[in-house]
C-alpha cells in the first residue's frame, strides 16, 4: 500500500506546474513523451535526386505521401466504422453464456431444517430486436451516413488543399530558381561595367571614384545573388515537405523557361463560380452536414412515439441436486421467457422539446454557414480570377520591360566606352536591368501561381482524380 502511495505522489508531483512563470517545466514524463516522439516513423518513400520532376509527378507523390492526405482517410474509414454501427441496430443481438454454480443450504421442511445441495450448468442464449421505434434508428443511420459523406468530401478536400501546396510550393522554387539566372546575370553585366571602369582608369579615361561605384554596384549584385541563393534552399525545404518528405531532401525540378506561360484563361468569373459552387469539397461538406442536422432532428422527434422491442431468452439446463435424506436427482428441461417490452415515456420535463428545438436550430445553423461558406467562396474565385488578369497584364507589360532595359543597357554600357556616358548612368542601366530581369520572372511566376489559385478555388485541381478519393 505504501508503494502505490510513493508512486501516485511522485506521479502528481512531475505534473505539476513550474513553481515560477520564470522557468520552462521539466518532469519525469517528459523523457518518456520524447521517446514516443522519436518512435514515430519518418518518411518511409525516397526521392530520386538524379530525376527531374515534374509537377503532375509531384503531386502523385504528395497525395501518395503528404501525412495530411493518411490523417483525413483514416477518419474517413472510422466514420465509415460508424456507420456499420448504426446498421447494427436494424438487427437483433444475440448473446451466449454459460453459467455453472453450486449452492449448499438449509430449507425449512416440515418440523425442521434439511440441509440441499444445486449443482448446475446452463448455457443460455439471449436474443433482443427493437420492433419498432417510429425512426430512432433510421436517424442515427442516416447522421452517420451524412457523416461519413462529409468526411469523404473532408478527405478530397484534403487532396485538394495537398495538391495546392505542392503547387504553390513548387512554383515558387521556380521563381527563385529563375531569380538565380537574373541575379547572376546581373552579377555578370555588373563585373563587365567593373572591368571597363577599370580599364579606363589603366587609361586615364575614368577616376578612382568612378571604379569604386563599379565594385559597389557588383558587390551589390553579389549580395542580391546570396540572398536569391538563400530563399531557394528554403523553397526547396517547403516543396519537400508538401511531397511529404523530409526538407533536407533534394528534389530537381524544370527550369522555368521549359514551362509554357499562359495568356489568357477562357471562361468567365460566373463559369468559374458555378464551377466552384458544383464541385469545392468544403461546400459539399457543409451541405452533408446539412443532412447530419436533419437526420438527428428526425430521431429527436421520435422520441414522442413509443419503442416495442423483443426479448427472448432460452436456456437449457443440466441441474443436479440431493436433499437430504433423498439421493441425487437431475433435469435437463429447457426454459426460458418470451417477452414484448412497450416503452412510452409520457413525461420527461420537457427534455424531448428541448432535444427539437435544438436539432431544429442545428439545422438552421447549418444552413446559415452554407449561405456564408457560399458567398465566401464566391469571393476568392472572384479574387483568384482578377489576380489572374492582372498578373496576365503584368506579363506583358513585364516583357516589354526587359526588352526596354535590355536595349538601355547595351547603348549605355557601349556610349561609356567611348567616352559619351559617365559611370552612374551605366549603373543606373545595369540596376534597372537586374530589376527588369527580376520582374520578368517574377511575372512568369505568377500567373502561373494564379492559375493554380484560381484551380484551387473552383475545386478545378481534383476533378482529374475525383474517382481515385473515395475511402
Amino acid at each position: 500500500m505504501s508503494c502505490v502511495l510513493v508512486l501516485s505522489t511522485r506521479t502528481a508531483l512531475t505534473q505539476n506546474a513550474p513553481a515560477s512563470s520564470k522557468l520552462p517545466w521539466h518532469a519525469y514524463s517528459a523523457s518518456d513523451v520524447a521517446r514516443d516522439v522519436a518512435r514515430v516513423p519518418a518518411s518511409s518513400f525516397r526521392v530520386d535526386s538524379a530525376k527531374t520532376y515534374t509537377l503532375s509527378e509531384l503531386i502523385d507523390l504528395a497525395e501518395a505521401h503528404n501525412p495530411d492526405t493518411r490523417v483525413a482517410w483514416e477518419r474517413a474509414r472510422s466514420h465509415a466504422a460508424a456507420l456499420g454501427i448504426a446498421r447494427s441496430e436494424l438487427y437483433p443481438a444475440l448473446a451466449a453464456a454459460a453459467v455453472s454454480d453450486t449452492e449448499r443450504d438449509q430449507i425449512f421442511l416440515g418440523d425442521r431444517f434439511q440441509g440441499q445441495t444445486t449443482q448446475g450448468f446452463e448455457v443460455v442464449l439471449d436474443l433482443s430486436y427493437t420492433v419498432l421505434d417510429f425512426g430512432a434508428r433510421s436517424g442515427r443511420i442516416d447522421a452517420a451516413r451524412a457523416r461519413l459523406l462529409a468526411a469523404n468530401f473532408a478527405f478530397n478536400d484534403s487532396h485538394r488543399t495537398v495538391i495546392n501546396q505542392v503547387q504553390q510550393a513548387y512554383y515558387v522554387l521556380l521563381s527563385t530558381i529563375g531569380q538565380e539566372d537574373a541575379a547572376r546575370a546581373s552579377l555578370s553585366n555588373a563585373r563587365t561595367v567593373q572591368q571597363a571602369a577599370e580599364e579606363r582608369l589603366r587609361n586615364g579615361l575614368a577616376t578612382l571614384p568612378d571604379v569604386l561605384e563599379a565594385r559597389s554596384a557588383t558587390a551589390q549584385a553579389d549580395y542580391d545573388l546570396q540572398a536569391v541563393l538563400g530563399a531557394q534552399a528554403i523553397a526547396r525545404g517547403n516543396l519537400a515537405t508538401a511531397v511529404g518528405t523530409s526538407a533536407s531532401v533534394a528534389i530537381t525540378v524544370q527550369p522555368l523557361d521549359e514551362l509554357p506561360i499562359p495568356e489568357s484563361v477562357g471562361d468567365s468569373v460566373e463559369q468559374a463560380m458555378t464551377r466552384a459552387f458544383g464541385q469545392r469539397p468544403d461546400l459539399m461538406q457543409q451541405a452533408a452536414d446539412i443532412q447530419t442536422a436533419t437526420a438527428r432532428a428526425r430521431e429527436a422527434r421520435a422520441a414522442y412515439y413509443p419503442a416495442l422491442s423483443l426479448d427472448v431468452y432460452p436456456a437449457l439446463p443440466f441441474l443436479y441436486g440431493k436433499q437430504q435424506p433423498f439421493g441425487w436427482m437431475h433435469t435437463t428441461d429447457p426454459i426460458g421467457t418470451l417477452s414484448f417490452n412497450l416503452r412510452w415515456t409520457v413525461f420527461d420535463g420537457g427534455a424531448r422539446k428541448g432535444r427539437v428545438a435544438q436539432a431544429q436550430a442545428d439545422i438552421h445553423g447549418e444552413e446559415a454557414q452554407a449561405h456564408v461558406q457560399k458567398n465566401q467562396i464566391a469571393n476568392e474565385v472572384w479574387a483568384a480570377y482578377s489576380n489572374l488578369h492582372t498578373a496576365f497584364r503584368q506579363r506583358q507589360a513585364a516583357i516589354a520591360l526587359l526588352e526596354a532595359a535590355s536595349q538601355n543597357y547595351s547603348a549605355a554600357l557601349e556610349s561609356y566606352n567611348f567616352g559619351l556616358r559617365n559611370l552612374l548612368d551605366v549603373t543606373a542601366a545595369q540596376r534597372a536591368l537586374a530589376r527588369a530581369r527580376s520582374t520578368d520572372v517574377s511575372a512568369r511566376t505568377q500567373v502561373l501561381t494564379a492559375l493554380a489559385d484560381l484551380a484551387f478555388t473552383t475545386g478545378d485541381s481534383i476533378q482529374a482524380k475525383k474517382g481515385g478519393l473515395r475511402p
